[in-house]
């Protein structure tokens, strides 16, 4: 269920209810605008209060997001799909070399073009992979596959999981800083 408020300074900002939220979340992306997710018994006036009371931010982040644009424009499509192909030879190859070295088993792989994540691992061992990847250093390319094989064993952000990421990539915080420095494009 959704409901729009159209702001005068942001425009229109999508106050969104489902079953499967289990908390109040405002979110501001590029190229799907402003959101305000939240439970499906939260009243929409409460979702519409946390984003007027973060209105200043919100518009921060969208002047922010448009800089970041102007300095670095998107890649063309033909660009786009260089980096799949290359994406594709060379991340299922190397996630394939990190699990055998460190006796990792995952069902499938696939390189996806995800606007908000370098790789996503599910409950049923299939790794998605960012094609993005191709543009990052080998060292922070290694750490996101890394980090997705340890999800097979862990399947959250648990102490057990960040015990296991640490003993197979002792530097793996600094290596998560560095990351963000890129942008998923």
């Amino acid at each position: 269920m959704e409901k729009v408020y159209n702001d005068p300074d942001v425009g229109e900002v999508i106050l969104r209810k489902g079953r499967g939220y289990k908390r109040i979340t405002l979110k501001v992306r590029h190229r799907h605008g402003v959101t305000v997710s939240m439970p499906w018994f939260v009243p929409y006036k409460i979702g519409l209060d946390l984003f007027l009371k973060k209105k200043d931010w919100v518009l921060e982040t969208i002047e922010r997001q448009n800089n970041k644009l102007i300095k670095e424009p998107q890649p063309s499509p033909e660009r786009i799909e260089e980096w799949r192909a290359e994406a594709k030879r060379i991340l299922p190859a190397r996630l394939a070399e990190l699990a055998k070295e460190y006796s990792f088993e995952y069902n499938q792989v696939r390189i996806k073009h995800n606007v908000s994540n370098w790789g996503s691992c599910s409950r049923k061992g299939n790794i998605n992979l960012n094609l993005n990847l191709v543009r990052v250093p080998e060292d922070l390319r290694d750490y996101v596959l890394l980090h997705e094989l340890c999800h097979l064993r862990h399947p959250n952000h648990g102490p057990e999981f960040h015990a296991l990421l640490e003993s197979l990539c002792p530097n793996h915080k600094v290596k998560e800083k560095e990351l963000r420095k890129y942008r998923i494009l």
